[in-house]
Parts: structure tokens; C-alpha cells; sequence
């Protein structure tokens, strides 16, 4: 018997649409990069972008457990000497971009390399209600049923 490899003309993409909107940011991030990868196909094949386009809305609502809001810090290098810069979720999210904190999150749970960049490309993020991806006819990924820990209550 063989084993089986998928093609990347063989893999059928769909479209997720996740509300962000109280649910747990690392527990988030882990199902949105798995999606993105493929693992839950069975069709699985590490070495092929398998994986399906998310849509992830309301990001500005997500849910740190704990003192992780201000606590949590997020590290930079600008490149020059002396040059290491911090910042908190909680800076990120009142800020101009707070769909940057899911997209560190999914990002550092994906493996590095060109793979990864291709793959993230299929990642959406939205820090309101409205999106652009209504003509894909994503389909609602109930993430919060799935576990009563991913909500934050």
C-alpha cells in the first residue's frame, strides 16, 4: 500500500468566517493556524499548502485570560544599535491596528519558511463587524461551541 500525497491541484479550499468577539486569543490562534495548515483534512500533506482561507471579525474584542492585557510583552528590533523596542496587547488593541495582535499570534504558531508566508496570506483579519469576503460565501466556524474554555466569561 501506498502512501498518499496530496497534489495542489487536488486540494478543495473553503472559507471560514470566525467571530473573534470574546473568545480566548491563544486557543484562537491555534484552531486559525491549523485551519490554515489543513490538519483537519484528512488529506493532510505537510509539504503542500492544504489549508483553507480564514476570515476572522471583530478582533478588537478578543479575550486575554488572566493579567495578559498588560502583563504580556511584545518585543521588536529596529535594527540598530539599542534599538529593541516593547509594546502590550493592551496598547495594540486601543491602537489603529488591534487585528495585529491575533496575526502575531497565528504567525508564531505556524512553522517558519516560505510555507508559512503562503499560507498566512489566507488569513483575514477584521477589527469590526464588516468584511469584503461576502462573494466567497464563507461559512460560520463556531469556535466557541467547540470547548467552554475558548470563551472567555
Amino acid at each position: 500500500m501506498k502512501t498518499y500525497s496530496a497534489k495542489s491541484a487536488d486540494v478543495d479550499r473553503k472559507w471560514f468566517i470566525i467571530d473573534a468577539q470574546n473568545l480566548v486569543l491563544g486557543r484562537l490562534a491555534a484552531e486559525c493556524a491549523r485551519l490554515l495548515r489543513g490538519k483537519h483534512k484528512p488529506m493532510y500533506t505537510p509539504h503542500i499548502d492544504c489549508g483553507d482561507n480564514v476570515v476572522i471579525i471583530n478582533a478588537e474584542k478578543i479575550a486575554l485570560k488572566g493579567r495578559k492585557r498588560e502583563d504580556k510583552v511584545y518585543y521588536r528590533h529596529t535594527g540598530y544599535p539599542g534599538g529593541i523596542k516593547e509594546t502590550t496587547p493592551a496598547k495594540i488593541l486601543e491602537g489603529a491596528h488591534p487585528e495585529r495582535v491575533i496575526e502575531m499570534a497565528v504567525r508564531r504558531m505556524l512553522p517558519r519558511g516560505p510555507l508559512a508566508r503562503q499560507q498566512l496570506r489566507k488569513l483575514k483579519i477584521y477589527a469590526g463587524e464588516t468584511h469584503p469576503h461576502e462573494a466567497q460565501k464563507p461559512e460560520a466556524y463556531n469556535f466557541a461551541e467547540k470547548n467552554r474554555k475558548n470563551l472567555a466569561a
